[in-house]
C-alpha cells in the first residue's frame, strides 16, 4: 500500500528543513505540505526538498488537513505536524497496523510512548489527559492521547464528513471513527520540543483556551447524539 504525508504548515522555516531531511521517501508515494498562508520562507523551503505544496487561504488547523487530504493519491494518509515535535522516523510505526493488521486508523500516542523535557506543558498533558479519558468514557475507545500524528485509510475518510475545520479536527475524526466502527489501534510514539518558537496552540493563552474548547466541545457533541453522516 502506498501513502501521503500530508503536513499543514505556518511559518515554520525553523523547523521545517529537519522534519523534511528526517522522513524516509521511500516508504512515502508523495509529501504535501498544505501552507496557511506563510510569510516566511516556509513555501520555498518544501519545494526545494521536494513536497508537493498546496495553498490554503482559508484558515484552520482542520482546513488545512481537508485540504491536504483532498488532494492526497496514497492508500494512506499521514498527517503530522511542521514543528519537529513528532518523530519522522516512526511513520513506518503508524503504518504497520493498516498494511499489516487491517486498521483502519492508527493513533500516536504520545503520553504512552516518550515525552522529552519541556516538550509538553502541564495544561497540555492535563488537557490529552482529560480528553482522552472522556473518549474512553463516552465512546468505549481504550485511547490514552489525541494526537495529531496519524495514519487513516483514504477510501474510508470521506464517510467522516467532516465538520471541525479547526482544532476539533483530531478529535472530530476519532469520535465520528468510534462511532462507525472503526478498527482503531493506538502505538506509542515519541514527543520532543518543538523546533524554534512558540507552539500556536500550547504556547499561548489563547491558543489553549480555543483549544480545550473545541477538543471538548467536539467529544460531547458526538456523544451525545449529534448525528453521524
Amino acid at each position: 500500500m502506498n501513502a501521503s504525508l500530508v503536513i499543514p504548515a505556518l511559518n515554520e522555516e525553523d523547523s521545517l528543513p529537519q522534519v523534511l531531511d528526517a522522513i524516509d521517501r521511500d516508504l512515502l508515494l508523495e509529501v504535501i505540505l498544505v501552507d496557511g498562508g506563510s510569510h516566511d520562507r516556509t513555501v520555498s523551503i518544501a519545494e526545494s526538498r521536494g513536497a508537493r505544496v498546496i495553498h490554503e487561504p482559508q484558515p484552520g488547523y482542520g482546513r488545512a488537513c481537508a485540504s491536504g487530504s483532498a488532494h492526497a493519491r496514497g492508500e494512506i494518509i499521514i498527517f503530522m505536524d511542521a514543528d519537529g515535535a513528532d518523530d519522522p522516523r516512526q511513520i513506518p510505526d503508524l503504518l504497520a497496523p493498516i498494511t499489516r493488521s487491517g486498521a483502519d486508523m492508527v493513533l500516536g500516542s504520545r503520553l504512552a510512548g516518550n515525552i522529552s523535557p519541556g516538550a509538553m506543558p502541564w495544561h497540555q498533558e492535563f488537557g490529552n489527559r482529560l480528553s482522552a479519558g472522556l473518549i474512553r468514557l463516552l465512546y468505549g475507545l481504550p485511547i490514552t492521547d489525541l494526537g495529531p500524528f496519524r495514519a487513516v485509510l483514504r477510501s474510508k475518510l470521506p464517510g467522516l464528513n467532516m465538520q471541525e475545520m479547526t482544532y476539533g479536527w483530531p478529535t472530530e475524526m476519532i469520535a465520528k471513527a468510534a462511532r462507525q466502527g472503526w478498527s482503531i489501534v493506538e502505538v506509542p510514539v515519541d514527543y520532543h520540543p518543538r523546533l524554534g518558537g512558540k507552539s500556536k496552540i500550547s504556547g499561548t493563552l489563547r491558543g489553549t483556551i480555543l483549544a480545550t474548547y473545541y477538543i471538548l466541545s467536539t467529544i460531547l457533541k458526538y456523544a451525545l447524539g449529534e448525528k453521524v453522516q
